[in-house]
């Protein structure tokens, strides 16, 4: 029997590959195991080729994996129309990449950017590609290290040609979720990829709306967090709780309405013990977080498009107050608040349920918040998004992936042109059942001189959403009287606008 050579992964293979993936930093290289393992024969490249091999060396299990340090080779080594994924830095890198290659690449060969892109540029890129007759996908992908790996949330944007093209191997190595439940498929090993169940990839839209719908994605992440922070935070500080205690009480909250990927990590991260000390190890993380901007990016978009996103925003100047550190410190040693009150066993556990509830309902707003800024876009963008099936592949891969936004799919379902979520029934009786408690808890922190940022946006949301009138007939009188900026009147049809002219003692009001 002929003996066949050893796999040699660096061999020049023409045409034979079904996708391309530049970029091996830990997502391009999850990413790239992840289509592998699905059957999918992918070429890699690096800028740094011992990265490339090092990748290799490690994952010799896979027979679809193939290296090169020549950029012309890598991409001779694809089918054609090439699909080729880039996994690098946003921004200036991605641009370099794009440069690259262009000039190595044929008409309807397919880009795809998987990072985190901000939606505008990758607008840009897709009409200027578009020119040159190739097409520009803008593919969100969800679920970090973890999701790359066994299964993302997947939310493409570009042309519907495109799509088609990277549709079926999409769907294929996407998170799933349980048919029947709407509940994530776990699982998964090398070589072993989740079988069944129902994808959480989907084309959302034209150029940018992948980005886009991803970069909500992620400013409604910052707001899940920080409401999860402030949880911690009443019941450390108001209710005298370890962090075990508090982990055990989201572990509990976790099998009830609160179902989240996030609750889950937060409530075993809590327990952690320290290694390097007695104790729990959260109780020696310095408190200043990190960011990466999509969290301001949807925060600013929302005041560019004037969309209230106040609980979004609040969770991003939480990130920024945390940060100054050493200001806070000289600050706590000379400003003063109130003296903390004193809760018995009897009120801790009422106080406990009283938190989930406003938890809850924070989390309600937020969400609203977070479809409402996409509405807009789609009128701005000129999108046709489906809100529904938006919130059906959030439910696997991605990190805020969570049990209730099931009922945020069946409730576009029962109301496509659903104007906010606060408006559907299910959601309206959630805030009912715990609006008091809500309303108590963000009582009881500022009186206790705790602060709970995103808690309070949220009630000011939807108090403010709920209210017919609103102080803005002051605010409008302002603005005409210093700079003549006109107002409407309630005894007139809208878009009729009139100014009065304070400067006159007899002060005319004149029709715009």
């Amino acid at each position: 029997m002929k003996t066949l050579p050893p796999f040699n992964p660096y061999k020049f293979m023409y045409h034979s590959s079904d996708f391309g993936l530049i970029g091996l930093a830990v997502m391009g290289q999850n990413l790239a195991l992840n289509i592998a393992d699905h059957g999918y024969k992918i070429s890699v490249y690096n800028r740094t080729f011992s990265k490339t091999q090092d990748f290799l060396n490690r994952n010799t299990y896979s027979t679809n994996l193939s290296g090169f340090e020549n950029i012309q080779e890598f991409v001779e080594s694809l089918k054609k129309p090439r699909r080729i994924i880039i996994m690098v830095q946003a921004g200036e890198a991605t641009d370099a990449v794009i440069d690259m290659l262009v000039p190595l690449v044929d008409a309807d060969d397919i880009l795809i950017d998987g990072g985190n892109a901000k939606w505008t540029d990758t607008i840009r890129r897709e009409s200027a590609l578009q020119s040159q007759n190739l097409h520009f996908v803008g593919s969100g992908v969800s679920g970090g290290e973890e999701g790359a790996r066994y299964g993302p949330s997947l939310m493409v944007g570009g042309s519907e040609f495109a799509w088609n093209q990277i549709k079926e191997p999409w769907l294929a190595i996407s998170a799933k979720v349980d048919d029947d439940t709407g509940a994530p498929i776990e699982g998964g090993s090398p070589g072993n990829p989740v079988q069944g169940g129902v994808p959480c990839a989907a084309y959302i839209g034209k150029d940018g709306a992948g980005h886009y719908v991803k970069m909500v994605h992620n400013g409604i992440e910052y707001g899940d967090m920080q409401m999860i922070c402030e949880a911690y935070h009443l019941m450390r500080d108001f209710l005298n709780m370890s962090a075990g205690e508090i982990g055990k009480s989201f572990s509990s909250w976790n099998e009830g309405e609160l179902d989240s990927f996030l609750m889950q990590i937060s409530a075993d991260a809590l327990q952690q013990n320290d290694p390097n000390n007695d104790g729990f190890l959260v109780d020696y993380v310095m408190d200043a977080a990190g960011q990466k901007g999509t969290g301001k990016w949807t925060s600013v978009n929302a005041l560019d498009m004037g969309t209230p996103a106040p609980t979004v925003a609040e969770a991003v100047f939480a990130r920024c107050m945390s940060a100054i550190k050493e200001e806070r410190i000289n600050a706590s040693s000379q400003l003063t608040g109130p003296s903390r009150s004193f809760i018995n066993e009897l009120d801790k556990s009422k106080f406990l349920e009283a938190i989930r509830g406003a938890l809850y309902c924070s989390k309600i707003c937020s969400y609203a918040q977070g479809f409402q800024l996409m509405k807009a876009a789609a009128i701005e963008y000129h999108w046709d998004l489906n809100y529904g099936e938006i919130a059906q592949i959030w439910r696997g891969g991605c990190i805020i992936r969570a049990a209730f936004l099931q009922k945020i799919t069946e409730a576009y379902e029962k109301q496509p042109q659903l104007s906010n979520l606060l408006l559907d029934e299910y959601f309206k009786d959630c805030i009912d059942r715990y609006q008091s408690n809500w309303r108590e808890v963000i009582s009881v922190a500022t009186l206790n001189g705790i602060p709970v940022p995103t808690f309070s946006s949220a009630l000011s949301y939807y108090d403010s959403y709920r209210t017919e009138n609103l102080p803005q007939n002051l605010l409008q009188i302002q603005r005409d009287y210093f700079g003549a900026h006109t107002y409407e009147r309630t005894d007139q049809n809208r878009g009729v606008y009139f100014h009065m002219d304070w400067l006159d003692p007899n002060r005319p009001e004149i029709k715009i």
